[in-house]
């Protein structure tokens, strides 16, 4: 997956150190000179980000505009969390704007949050029937 940065130091700076994540690739040789540089929460096998640079104007309108539409968890990306309470407080504690307090829904507890350009984000903790707990590890990394 990639979101577009206006800056991908400042970006990559943003991601790992507020949100845990870690540095995957970083290499500016193998695309006839562009950045490839690609975060992932710690852990995750099976998702990668690109913090990718604007190649035009037109693409740089983009920026803070992706994944999707804020207050819409259906057309974002959502990262799961064992504890949505406890991650949001984390988060918050490190300067992350988080888009209100976490909600209980039919499917567990979710909250949204932003990233340094305004990108919407949502994390949820599902619920286990039997417990009505989370049911899964966390992708979103430990502070």
């Amino acid at each position: 997956m990639s979101i577009l940065v206006r800056d991908q130091d400042e970006a990559l700076k943003w991601y790992t150190e507020k949100l845990g994540f870690e540095k995957r690739d970083d290499d500016s040789a193998t695309v006839s000179g562009y950045r490839w540089l690609t975060v992932a929460p710690k852990g995750q096998k099976e998702l990668m980000i690109v913090l990718g640079k604007p190649r035009s104007e037109e693409a740089m309108q983009q920026v803070g505009k992706q994944p999707g539409p804020k207050g819409n968890p259906e057309a974002t990306w959502v990262f799961e969390t064992d504890d949505c309470r406890k991650t949001w407080e984390e988060l918050k504690g490190k300067g992350v704007r988080v888009l209100g307090e976490p909600v209980e829904r039919p499917y567990g507890v979710e909250v949204g949050f932003e990233d340094l350009y305004g990108n919407a984000f949502w994390m949820i903790e599902p619920w286990q029937a039997e417990t009505g707990r989370a049911e899964r590890k966390p992708v979103m990394a430990e502070a």
